[in-house]
């Protein structure tokens, strides 16, 4: 593949050593804070209840219908059949603390510790999206280090449940995409089937994954739907020339509607299909049948008021209604919760341990903004464009003089960021069925990408009071990850203190 080098930029950047070991450090963070304390509490929290379960009774040979499609399934199982093992070999697991809840006799630990690593990869795969998307390490950087300090994914990532896979899947498929716009030939192939493959495992996880799927097609639509105005509104001498790029969206042009059949609609189909033929093989029904009655689950969940956590999809960007996983009361900090047993009266209560599926609250108004910002950014600049189209159409000749210069690389990463942003979180205005604050942690990786970029040209910007700006949404942010540690990893909280984290009514 030729090598393309992208043009000075006139922000400065990050040295490879600082990033790289700003990147390493990301990661062991991360790494520690998923697997430190990881059996503390020796039961099924929240949805573990059903995961954990339908991957032991799987591994039994039995099936446990899901609602939701298997390829978490057969992650979890993964999880806990070498997890047995590797928990006997790492001397800093505790082996004893064990339960027969899911239906197999297991540690903890095994049926956790995957997604703990898998959540830890989290940042890097963000990272490498959005240096892929700019060739700027600081933004990258930063990208990565935004991600790391949510208090979400954090949760999400040191239990049994199938969110994280979701995503994780879903940001490997646009990996494989901005490859594939930087490659040619075989090469470019290759990534985008990767990419088909990974928007097809995001969706065989849940259905709600096909939103990475939907984003990728959303660019490339716009990409042309623009390129088709461009080409109508100004005369042909004017009209930028589509040129081989090392920012990769600007190389929209290479796909055409032959690769996104193959690539983005058979492959990811295939895939999807391939997900559901060990479960056909111990169900016996055929893949249609298992369709219609994962339809007919989701059409029986019941609305709001079948769960007290539910939460409407517009209220998720400013996480109004985050969820308590687990909530136990307990005499003493050495006292571990019964895994079966009444609660102890509140009046009694010394200590509390609380594990709340909330975001990190200022990274989530912050991303808002941000994602307020671009799109007022986006709308600005590219309505601008559109104005200058108007003028160099009314000049017949169109002299190469007055040729249209292509849209700046900026301006294809906001749309990009935004896009997928809405692709995976505008579909949920139509589903009528109980939803959750974690179901926007699709679209939350695209406004915490938002919230960098914009915190990345400040920081480099020669306004000093952007820098301080900059700089204080990532100390706000951390400080906020530090201060809201306690009930993201369940340590033992006395009630004033816990209530010292409560800032909304709706946060309980």
């Amino acid at each position: 593949m030729p090598s393309i080098a992208p043009r000075p930029s006139k922000y400065p950047d990050l040295s490879p050593l600082l990033f790289w070991c700003g990147m390493v450090g990301i990661f062991l963070i991360s790494l520690a804070l998923r697997f430190w304390g990881l059996s503390r509490f020796n039961t099924l929290v929240f949805d573990e209840v059903y995961y954990a379960r339908f991957a032991s009774h799987f591994l039994k040979g039995e099936l446990i219908f899901t609602g939701h499609p298997p390829l978490s399934t057969y992650i979890v199982a993964i999880g806990i059949w070498s997890g047995q093992w590797i928990s006997q070999v790492l001397p800093w697991v505790d082996d004893s603390l064990k339960n027969g809840l899911s239906g197999l006799f297991l540690s903890t630990f095994s049926y956790r510790w995957l997604n703990a690593f898998t959540g830890s990869i989290i940042p890097l795969l963000v990272a490498g999206i959005a240096y892929l998307l700019s060739h700027r390490r600081s933004f990258a950087l930063l990208a990565g280090l935004l991600m790391a300090a949510d208090g979400l994914y954090l949760v999400e990532s040191r239990y049994a449940l199938n969110n994280v896979y979701l995503v994780s899947f879903g940001l490997l498929g646009h990996l494989g995409f901005l490859l594939a716009l930087r490659a040619i030939g075989w090469q470019q192939w290759l990534w985008l089937s990767l990419a088909g493959v990974g928007f097809g495992a995001a969706a065989s996880i849940k259905w709600n994954g096909l939103g990475f799927l939907l984003g990728a097609y959303a660019i490339w639509i716009s990409y042309w739907v623009w390129h088709w105005i461009e080409k109508v509104r100004t005369p042909k001498a004017a009209t930028p020339t589509l040129r081989r790029s090392p920012f990769p969206l600007n190389n929209l042009h290479q796909l055409h509607l032959g690769h996104i059949l193959i690539c983005f609609a058979l492959i990811p189909a295939f895939t999807y299909y391939a997900s559901w033929i060990p479960y056909m093989q111990l169900d016996g029904n055929s893949f249609w049948t298992l369709q219609l009655q994962t339809l007919d689950y989701h059409g029986r969940v019941g609305g709001l008021d079948a769960h007290p956590y539910c939460s409407l999809w517009y209220t998720w960007p400013l996480m109004l209604r985050p969820i308590a996983y687990f909530y136990q009361i307990a005499h003493a900090p050495q006292e571990p919760p019964p895994v079966i047993g009444p609660p102890t009266p509140v009046n009694a209560a010394a200590i509390i341990y609380d594990v709340h599926a909330m975001g990190n609250p200022f990274l989530w108004w912050l991303s808002t903004v941000a994602i307020g910002l671009l799109t007022i950014l986006t709308v600005q600049r590219f309505g601008q464009r559109l104005g200058r189209l108007g003028q160099l159409g009314q000049n017949a000749a169109g002299a190469p003089s007055d040729r249209i210069q292509p849209i700046r690389a900026f301006d294809w990463v906001a749309l990009y960021l935004l896009i997928n942003w809405a692709a995976n979180l505008l579909p949920w205005a139509k589903v009528t069925r109980c939803v959750f604050i974690y179901h926007y942690m699709g679209s939350l990786v695209f406004a915490v990408l938002s919230l960098a970029l914009i915190t990345d040209r400040w920081f480099w910007s020669s306004s000093q009071l952007r820098k301080v700006m900059a700089t204080a949404i990532v100390v706000l942010v951390l400080l906020a990850f530090a201060f809201w540690m306690p009930i993201y990893l369940g340590l033992p909280l006395t009630p004033s203190e816990l209530q010292m984290r409560r800032w909304l009514p709706s946060w309980v």
